[in-house]
This record gives structure tokens, sequence and C-alpha cells, in this order.
């Protein structure tokens, strides 16, 4: 039965090989065809509005991760790094985080009762996989944590 499984694999996998050759040798043998010559090249300002009528007005652009001062997310859930649960160092809670991700790509948690703190262990590439699609930019901290219901 093992041997009749193997036989039939490898009929296959010759097949296979036997199709791959005969399709390498007609593609050499297969003329191609005469492109026409691009016409006059296109001159620099044509293509600069090309380029500029892709990108969407300006009131419509999402500022760059560089144009703002961070980013924040809510964390509800116990936050483990390391394999440790991180808690607060001022006021020992260990849930319920906002966390920062700051121009510079370090990361902040801030507890409810409003102590932050600065988190060696996380970095930016980690804030990207856990956080979500950015869905409003608010111009004070303030209102982002409102927002966020702190």
């Amino acid at each position: 039965m093992f041997f009749r499984r193997a036989r039939k694999h490898r009929a296959l996998r010759e097949a296979q090989r036997a199709g791959y050759a005969l399709l390498m040798q007609l593609q050499a043998t297969q003329p191609w065809r005469d492109f026409p010559e691009p016409t006059a090249p296109v001159s620099a300002p044509a293509a600069e509005e090309s380029a500029l009528s892709d990108l969407p007005p300006p009131d419509l652009r999402v500022p760059s991760r560089q144009e703002v001062a961070g980013l924040m997310m809510r964390w509800e859930q116990p936050l483990v790094i390391d394999g440790e649960v991180r808690t607060c160092p001022e006021c020992g809670v260990y849930r319920d985080w906002i966390v920062f991700c700051m121009r510079d790509d370090s990361i902040w948690l801030r507890c409810r009762a409003g102590h932050e703190t600065k988190e060696p262990g996380l970095d930016a590439a980690w804030y990207d996989r856990n956080s979500g699609p950015v869905d409003q930019f608010h111009p004070t901290l303030e209102e982002g944590l409102r927002h966020l219901g702190h």
C-alpha cells in the first residue's frame, strides 16, 4: 500500500518535470512579438501632474507618524512583558493601561490614576502589531485620554 502511494507520487513528480521541460522548450522556441518602440518621452510636468493626481486632496490626507507627537491605545487586560505581569510602580494596578508610542519610538504606560512610566521592554514594532487602525487625531493629550475613557 505504501509503495503504491510512493509510486504514484514519483509518477506525478516526473510528469510535472516533463511538463516544465516542455514549457521551457516552448518558450525558448516561441518568437517574441515585435512591440512598438515608445513614442516621444513624456514631459516632466505631465509626469508630475499624473503623480499628484493619485494623491487625495490635502484636507483628506492623514498626518504621517513623524507629524504627530505620538500614538495612543487602550490596553484593558493585564500587560504581560517577558512572562511577567506589568504593574504600576506607584499604585500597583495591573490592568486598564493607556499605551503611548512616542515620535522617538519609545513606549510609555499610563495607569488609570495618571501615573506614567517608560516601558523599555516594549518597542514601536510591538505597538504596531497590537494596535488597531488610527480612528481619530486629537489636538491635545487630554482630549485623546477623554476619547479613550480615561
